[in-house]
């Protein structure tokens, strides 16, 4: 087993991937492990990137910081593109291969799950499942 994945943290309740799309099962077996494993660094980064914007992001109440994240990131290509490194980095060559069969809609996917993380920490805001 590559070293990269024996560091993973092990998510349970994801289910079985028989039924699933290629995309669902990359998202559940490759991205939810490693955006865990990164969650520390993520918050940083993003707490960095807000300081960096001088946007006092604390007195905002929790409707204005999830506007602001969806703001964020709907026109900030560069964090985006920084976020997705921060990820990608960790594929193992395998996983890089697969990734770019399909590069559009797990970077969609990578996206959406980052930006929903840092939305249920900052706002409380959970998704309805």
């Amino acid at each position: 087993m590559d070293q990269r994945i024996s560091i993973r943290p092990k998510i349970k309740n994801i289910g079985s991937f028989d039924h699933k799309k290629n995309e669902e099962k990359f998202q559940n077996e490759t991205l939810r492990p490693i955006i865990k494993m990164q969650h520390d660094l993520i918050v940083t980064f993003f707490q960095n990137y807000v300081i960096s914007k001088k946007i006092n992001f604390a007195e905002l109440n929790a409707d204005q910081k999830r506007f602001l994240i969806n703001k964020i990131f709907r026109s900030d290509n560069n964090l985006r593109t920084e976020l997705r490194g921060l990820i990608i980095g960790h594929f193992t060559v395998q996983e890089y291969e697969t990734y770019t069969t399909m590069t559009r809609e797990i970077n969609r996917r990578m996206i959406t799950m980052i930006k929903n993380r840092l939305m249920s920490l900052f706002t409380g805001y959970q998704l309805l499942r």
